[in-house]
Order: C-alpha cells, then sequence, then structure tokens
C-alpha cells in the first residue's frame, strides 16, 4: 500500500467547524479557491473558511449481485443433484410409513394410520432438499452486502461515491464496495458472520475454528489491485473489512495493517475522516472508476 494515514476508530472523534448558509463572500472564496487549488478546499479547517461537498453521481452497482447470482447457481446444481435422488426418497418415506402403520395397529387398531402418517412426515422431513452449508454462505453474504450498502448510502450526500460489486480486470475476484470520498479511497470487504471473533495470543482472529487471516490478506490484494486501477499512484486505497453479526474484539481490530470493524461503525468513521481529497478529485477518481471497473454481476 502506498501510503497510510490516520484510522479514528474511536466514534467520540468529532472534527470541529461550523454550519452556515452561503453568503456572496463565500461563494467568492469559493470560486477563488477553486482557481487556485481546488483540491484543498477541504483541507482548512478555520471557522470563516468555506467547506463544500459535492454531490457526486449515484452510487452505481448491484450490492451482493455476484455472490447472489453464485448462490442461485449453486442452489440449482444442488437442486439438480437431490431430485436425481428422489425416486429412492420416496421409497423410504413410504416404507417408513408402512412399517410406522404396522406398529401402531399392533399397539391398537386405531393408531395405524396415525402412526403411518407422523412416521412418514417425519421422514419426509429429514429427506427434504437443503441446501449445503457452503452454499447457504454465499446467500447470507449477499445479505450482509446489501446491508452494508444500505448503511454507506447516506455517504453520498456529503461528497462521497459509492459503488457496489466490481469485477477486478484480469480475475475472477471482486470488490464489494468501493467507496471515494474526502477522506480518501476505501476498498470494503463485508463479512456475515455469527457469534463473534476471537483474537488469539499470537494475534490471529478466529472467526470458530477458522482463521480469518485468508480474509486479511483477500481485502489487501483487491486494494491493492485497485489501486493499480485507479489513474493517481499517489493515491492510498485502503483495505477494510465490515462485519455482521458477530462481535468483534473491543469494537475493532487491526490485523496486518488491515482494520476489522463493526459494519454499523463505517458511516461513522469514514464521516469524520479528516479530509484529504477534494471535491474534484473525488468526482475524477469516482468517474474513472465507473470507466475501469465494471459490475461482476
Amino acid at each position: 500500500m502506498a501510503n497510510t494515514r490516520p484510522w479514528p476508530l474511536d466514534d467520540d472523534d468529532r472534527p470541529s467547524g461550523s454550519v452556515r448558509p452561503l453568503s456572496q463572500a463565500d461563494l467568492q472564496a469559493i470560486l477563488a479557491r477553486l482557481n487556485n487549488d481546488p483540491d484543498q478546499l477541504l483541507a482548512g479547517t478555520a471557522v470563516d473558511q468555506p467547506v463544500v461537498a459535492v454531490r457526486v453521481r449515484a452510487t452505481v452497482g448491484r450490492p451482493g449481485g455476484s455472490a447472489q447470482a453464485r448462490w442461485r447457481r449453486l442452489r440449482a446444481a444442488e437442486w439438480a443433484t437431490w431430485t436425481r435422488t428422489l425416486p429412492w426418497r420416496v421409497a423410504v418415506v413410504l416404507g417408513v410409513g408402512a412399517g410406522g402403520g404396522v406398529l401402531g395397529s399392533l399397539l391398537a387398531p386405531r393408531l395405524g394410520m396415525v402412526v403411518a402418517t407422523l412416521a412418514a412426515a417425519a421422514a419426509g422431513w429429514g429427506l427434504r432438499f437443503r441446501p449445503s452449508p457452503d452454499v447457504v454462505a454465499w446467500r447470507r453474504g449477499a445479505a450482509g452486502e446489501r446491508r452494508t450498502a444500505r448503511l454507506l448510502g447516506p455517504l453520498e450526500r456529503h461528497g462521497w461515491a459509492v459503488l457496489h460489486d466490481l469485477a477486478l480486470p484480469d480475475s475472477r475476484a471482486n470488490i464489494d464496495h468501493l467507496v471515494i470520498g474526502p477522506g480518501g479511497v476505501f476498498v470494503i470487504d463485508s463479512k456475515q458472520y455469527r457469534g463473534r471473533l476471537k483474537l488469539d495470543s499470537s494475534g490471529r482472529l478466529w472467526h470458530g475454528r477458522y482463521p480469518l487471516g485468508h480474509t486479511v490478506q483477500a481485502v489487501s490484494w483487491e486494494a491493492d489491485q485497485a489501486a493499480q486501477v485507479l489513474p493517481d499512484p499517489g493515491v492510498a486505497v485502503v483495505p477494510i473489512v465490515a462485519v455482521h453479526g458477530a462481535q468483534v474484539p473491543w469494537g475493532k481490530v487491526v490485523i496486518q495493517g488491515v482494520p476489522i470493524v463493526p459494519a454499523r461503525r463505517l458511516l461513522s468513521m469514514l464521516r469524520h475522516l479528516p479530509a484529504v481529497l477534494g471535491p474534484e478529485c473525488v468526482v475524477s477518481l469516482a468517474d474513472q472508476a465507473r470507466i475501469r471497473f465494471h459490475a461482476a454481476a
């Protein structure tokens, strides 16, 4: 990664400043600064210095589109496999029902039909179609990406651009969310987990029995690839892992330089970053990203 920048992980951090309607003098000052150095418009902190945010063109991409498509393909393949086994499954259900009916008749003549029905229903429930856990994980992942997109949506009102589900050139990998705004450029990977994440004594982060080192390396690689695709080599692309559904140790953790944070904190943290990109730079990078990336699904 080309550069590093401070990461405000505390929600209590708030930038100072004031908000007031633009006067004619303010407008003249803005135009004067545009003629001089447009990238410095958002860098000032003085109260009498005008601060503006350009509304970037609407978010593009369908959040979770490729994950949802993958879920449908895998589910359809498993359904096709399951339907090929349907004859023996029906035979098992009928056999269990017949056996239950015989057993019920031995206990009491009137119980035969009741026991047969209950036994067949139980067997049918046990042999019903159920997607595998790996396939279900794709559906949960798509849902997590949609939730992250809803959380990031309000950034657009503050001069940010958010692009979703972008395919990396010459790769089968995709970027869940590419966020470009005054605070910088970020690749955000959405993760939908259950339970809680645990940090061991060696500094490795685990979700149950599975280490998250591969996840961290993957999002770092995606950020590096995005930095190569974007036209400005001086702009660092910061990777972030946004977690839904699981507790993150201490509410935040940084593994191999990658912040892993609860997804609900994304909006607050990104909005309160110090401004490092001016409005024109944000618009230019967002437009170039739309040209150089395409939707993964």
